[in-house]
């Protein structure tokens, strides 16, 4: 059983050798093959090269084209920063919709026009070439709440909720539809799944998730599943008051930060596959081989064999190697 074959048939509740292995590592992959974070996020054959390395030095049962949340705002024309060793980030003080007008103006970007959507769509097919028969391949897409802050400005999208709903409703409808065409690309090229990162929603109450952002990533989730591929939802932070509109979507993963009570979600989305829990600095980072075995133990304990290991969020760059290394020990280690 290979990697790829291993999460497929922990997704579909058959019998595996052991726990499947997914953390999310970005810039801890940069420093396994020693570059700057900014050719990481801009080359995809640089991030192809520190995925697949990381993946085989621990074990992973995956590779992720994931490095930034600002690809699809750069192609639709917002102000990014760019540095030299950290991620792309968008310019809040010159949001691309601060004038709401605009939004009637903007056309959605081809995925293989060239622009940096284009780059991750490569990563994919690169991917593919070398190891698509062996290690699960994800893509990546914002989701509506994430990516319709990228372009308003996380500030003004929250008034906006109160302020203009009709605008809203139209922005959440174009993010929509040009994550489901991003997310096709990437399908096509050859992922096998797709994230898709909203971790804006952990920021707004449930009455708001529930009306505006529910409905457009339960139809992203649809589409993707059309395709043929997987879904991970990954909703980093407090994610509390919105677990049983998560556990509704229909996603094949749902990724839970440690800011979540591991028995509280696994109660209220029971039968859905979760990962992580684990938290990146404070026990991950910081903490000993022991400690964070048994950590990885507790969230086992408490969610049962539909249970993938990681963190709850990105493994930080600056994690010892012994640490990470006891993560991926408990999952080579255990069965579901």
């Amino acid at each position: 059983m290979n990697s790829r074959e291993r999460v497929l048939a922990h997704l579909a509740g058959r019998p595996v050798d052991h726990l499947p292995l997914m953390p999310i590592t970005m810039h801890f992959a940069t420093d396994v093959i020693g570059v700057k974070y900014g050719r990481y996020a801009a080359d995809h054959r640089t991030l192809v090269e520190a995925q697949l390395r990381t993946a085989e030095k621990f074990d992973f049962d995956y590779v992720s084209c994931i490095s930034d949340p600002a690809r699809e705002a750069a192609d639709c024309g917002a102000d990014i920063a760019l540095f030299e060793d950290q991620p792309p980030a968008l310019k809040e003080d010159h949001a691309l919709l601060a004038d709401k007008t605009t939004l009637g103006k903007l056309k959605i970007p081809d995925p293989l026009g060239g622009g940096r959507m284009t780059d991750r769509v490569q990563a994919a097919a690169l991917f593919k070439e070398k190891v698509g028969h062996d290690k699960l391949i994800e893509g990546w897409v914002e989701g509506p709440m994430a990516e319709g802050a990228d372009l308003r400005g996380i500030n003004t999208i929250m008034l906006d909720f109160f302020d203009d709903t009709s605008f809203i409703t139209d922005l959440f409808e174009f993010v929509t539809e040009m994550e489901i065409r991003f997310a096709k690309a990437q399908v096509e090229a050859g992922a096998h799944l797709i994230g898709i990162g909203d971790a804006a929603a952990s920021l707004i109450g449930p009455e708001i998730y529930h009306e505006h952002v529910w409905p457009r990533e339960k139809r992203m989730v649809e589409a993707i599943h059309a395709m043929g591929a997987k879904v991970r939802l990954h909703i980093c932070g407090k994610a509390t008051r919105i677990l049983d509109g998560m556990g509704r979507l229909g996603c094949d993963i749902v990724d839970l930060d440690y800011f979540v009570n591991m028995n509280e979600g696994r109660a209220k989305m029971p039968g859905q596959v979760i990962l992580g829990n684990i938290e990146p600095v404070g026990v991950l980072r910081n903490g000993k081989p022991a400690q964070i075995a048994a950590a990885v133990a507790a969230c086992h304990h408490a969610v049962g064999p539909r249970y993938i290991v990681g963190a709850g969020c990105e493994v930080t760059r600056d994690t010892p190697e012994a640490n990470l290394r006891a993560m991926c020990d408990y999952a080579l280690g255990n069965r579901p």
